[in-house]
């Protein structure tokens, strides 16, 4: 029971941190422009 009272605050912890962390990327545009990075990759740049 001991254990519960560590774990349920360090697994609200982290995901706290892993939802800013995609609330971060989603306002700086990571997401944005998803056929232009997949179309990169393709293309020679010599």
């Amino acid at each position: 029971m001991n254990v519960l009272v560590v774990l349920i605050p360090v697994s609200l912890l982290l995901g706290a941190i892993g939802l800013v962390a995609f609330l971060w990327t989603v306002k700086s545009d990571q997401y944005e422009d998803a056929e232009g990075n997949a179309a990169r990759i393709l293309l020679d740049d010599d």
